[in-house]
């Protein structure tokens, strides 16, 4: 988690193609995390953990996609430097051919993700890092109303429509979600990993956003959101979320299942997108990175502590994941959280 006395800075990038609703919406979920919950229980506001700001090409109002006013704080050349950018759904036709739209946003948005910046999306705001180049050969989701023209346009994409949030890239600072509402997940999942899960369901329940809470793994959770369609792998899924650490976490889930292996692990791929392994493989090391940012444990120890008796096994998985070693990736974020 980061501690520093500074909040970290969150740009909201805004287009024409911008719904107001999902701009202001992440703004506030933003300014809330750490001031309202010490307004409301203790009568005076906490200290801000996050400073929101909108930007737009020029930094002059204009009406977005829904016809409501958006007033930028920055053009894109005046602001500050961003640790965040979110990048709300663009109103704009499936059938449209992105291509060559948006230049001055995604040469921005690259030269802010060089720097560092983590990137988030909802719903079909991750047209624009496809149009960037940022996606290539990244997995990714976006609104089931644009799958089909990331698929065509984008070949290098590894789509993953059934997904409700991907997170990919160098150091997985790149966060997607898919659905129309799914800025709401996006913010509460980067207010949990910058600032640890209290914080985020301090938000959600300050705003009245149900928001799935399973113990201290807020980032998989989210990542891996619970199935409500198939009670059995939805059961498993939150035995896994505080169990995934132990021998052969799968075949557990099994057992609890009452399934067929196979029948199991075909469900589950229904539900979640994932084969069991991916599944558990994915919650090991969102836990490791958390690990890695905030302590000194040696490698060795974070990769038992995780459920991985082979630490050669794991820093593989790692890198191959993550695109960084244990090493790399706690030398990389341990820093910039201190």
């Amino acid at each position: 988690m980061v501690e520093s006395n500074h909040p970290l800075k969150v740009a909201i990038l805004t287009m024409p193609e911008s719904t107001a609703s999902t701009v202001y919406g992440m703004y506030d979920l933003f300014a809330s995390a750490g001031r309202d919950w010490e307004l409301l229980v203790e009568g005076k506001p906490g200290p801000a953990k996050f400073e929101p700001f909108t930007v737009s090409i020029d930094g002059q109002g204009f009406r977005g996609g829904n016809c409501v006013w958006i007033q930028p704080d920055y053009p894109l050349d005046d602001c500050p430097p961003p640790d965040v950018i979110c990048i709300p759904e663009l109103l704009v036709d499936p059938s449209a051919d992105p291509r060559g739209c948006y230049i001055p946003e995604t040469r921005w948005v690259n030269r802010h993700y060089i720097a560092g910046a983590t990137l988030a999306t909802a719903c079909s705001g991750a047209l624009l890092l496809a149009e960037a180049g940022l996606l290539d050969g990244q997995d990714a989701t976006t609104h089931w109303g644009y799958t089909e023209t990331l698929r065509s346009r984008y070949p290098a994409i590894r789509l993953h429509p059934k997904r409700a949030l991907v997170v990919s890239g160098e150091g997985q600072r790149i966060v997607m979600a898919g659905g129309g509402t799914s800025w709401l997940d996006v913010a509460l999942f980067l207010i949990a990993r910058f600032f640890g899960v209290e914080a985020a369901i301090q938000v959600a329940r300050v705003n009245l956003i149900d928001w799935h809470d399973m113990g201290q793994q807020p980032f998989a959770a989210l990542t891996l959101a619970r199935q409500v369609d198939d009670a059995v792998i939805a059961e498993c899924q939150t035995w896994v979320a505080k169990h995934y650490d132990q021998e052969s976490p799968v075949a557990a889930m099994v057992a609890r299942s009452g399934l067929s292996d196979r029948t199991f692990k075909r469900r589950f791929a229904q539900a979640t997108g994932l084969s069991p392994m991916e599944y558990v493989h994915t919650l090991r090391l969102e836990e490791a990175k958390q690990m890695l940012e905030t302590g000194k444990s040696p490698v060795e120890v974070v990769a038992m502590e995780v459920g991985y008796e082979d630490a050669s096994f794991f820093g593989r998985l790692f890198r191959r994941k993550v695109g960084l070693t244990p090493a790399q990736y706690r030398k990389r974020f341990g820093q910039l959280r201190k």
